[in-house]
């Protein structure tokens, strides 16, 4: 079981992790894949915390799930809202990718679920933290990262 470090190192490709804030479950980890001269993190689930923002700082784009709090909060079944307390809202990941000073966030596993036509406000919520590019990471989207090939 690895929770800090080099992972994989070998072909091109090296991965490191650190652990996250996802308390009460434990133990929880970001990965940071490199190949390239590009970089991305993957979050997972996790709250803000400092080994996040050491592991994004300075990579191209980081991927992490979110909640939106306004809409949790009205959830009347209090296990649904005991998320607030171990989940990132789209904010507080936008400001976890513009403290790491990424290029490109992308919001993935969306509490509630992202309902056809909202797309807009997911991304406005993000845009107030985060000025970067900001994608809604539906599963098969393929996103590209670092410089191009000359």
């Amino acid at each position: 079981e690895h929770t800090s470090g080099t992972v994989w190192d070998a072909d091109g490709v090296a991965i490191t992790v650190a652990p996250t804030d996802h308390r009460p479950v434990e133990p929880t980890i970001a990965f940071r894949i490199e190949h390239g001269g590009a970089s991305a993190v993957i979050a997972g689930d996790s709250v803000p915390c400092a080994s996040l923002d050491e592991l994004t700082r300075g990579a191209d784009a980081l991927v992490h799930t979110v909640i939106r709090k306004d809409l949790v909060e009205l959830m009347p079944a209090q296990r649904i809202r005991d998320i607030l307390d171990y989940h990132s809202s789209v904010e507080q990941a936008a400001a976890t990718a513009a403290r790491a000073g990424v290029n490109t966030l992308v919001l993935t596993h969306y509490v509630p679920p992202l309902v056809p036509g909202q797309e807009s406000q997911w991304r406005d919520l993000a845009s107030r933290e985060f000025k970067g590019r900001i994608e809604l990471g539906d599963d098969l989207l393929t996103v590209s990262v670092g410089k191009p090939p000359s």
